[in-house]
């Protein structure tokens, strides 16, 4: 946890871990990540029929300098094949931006060893500046019309609601919670043990439980 870092966390300091910033390893995997969660997004977006094609060409400027890309170099091409080909061209552009980004980011900073990197307040592998405006716009649309959607949102709000109703149950009935659970209990507190305890359970336990529980079938 201590060398986790995101945008929405940023741990203070750990006995026996002084970095600033992940090593360059976990930084590239995270923005990997990023893009690839977005790319397929985009696509199981479209192929809901959340997103379309048309509102992302207007309102979503990455799409669409993407769009223009592989019409102007395929021509036009299928419904589904264009799609893949744009986001694809999507996934080209913003691999590319990272690549070239970092590289001149890692020669101006001089650094020459791992502990350089760690370092370092801000990691070096990083989007430009205007790439990085272009994806929050993008991040953004994604927030608001599919990710909010309540198709999809409501769903992950009943999840929600489930391990809440799970976690208080726990808390009255201990002794249900697993084996090394059980054991945790003394040392870091019944709220800390269950929580950990419903965070290691897979989707597919959580509703088991929940309907052994509650007796309600989701």
């Amino acid at each position: 946890m201590a060398k986790h870092f995101t945008s929405y966390d940023q741990p203070g300091k750990r006995k026996g871990f002084q970095a600033k910033s992940a090593s360059l390893e976990a930084q590239v995997a995270n923005l990997a990540d990023e893009i690839t969660y977005y790319s397929h997004d985009l696509d199981d977006g479209l192929d809901s029929g959340l997103l379309t094609e048309k509102e992302l060409s207007r309102k979503v400027r990455l799409w669409n300098q993407a769009a223009r890309t592989v019409t102007k170099q395929c021509g036009e091409l299928a419904e589904e094949c264009r799609r893949y080909f744009i986001i694809r061209c999507l996934i080209d552009g913003q691999v590319r931006d990272v690549v070239e980004t970092t590289e001149k980011r890692v020669l101006d900073s001089g650094a020459a060893s791992v502990d350089d990197v760690r370092r370092r307040s801000k990691p070096l592998a990083q989007y430009s500046s205007k790439r990085r405006e272009l994806n929050l716009e993008l991040r953004d649309y994604l927030y608001k019309n599919l990710y909010y959607n309540p198709l999809v949102h409501e769903p992950n709000q009943r999840a929600v609601r489930m391990m809440e109703q799970l976690f208080h149950y726990y808390l009255e009935h201990p002794h249900e919670v697993g084996a090394q659970s059980r054991k945790r209990i003394k040392r870091i507190g019944l709220h800390r043990a269950v929580c950990d305890y419903i965070a290691g359970m897979t989707d597919r336990y959580v509703l088991q439980e929940h309907n052994r529980v509650f007796g309600l079938r989701v």
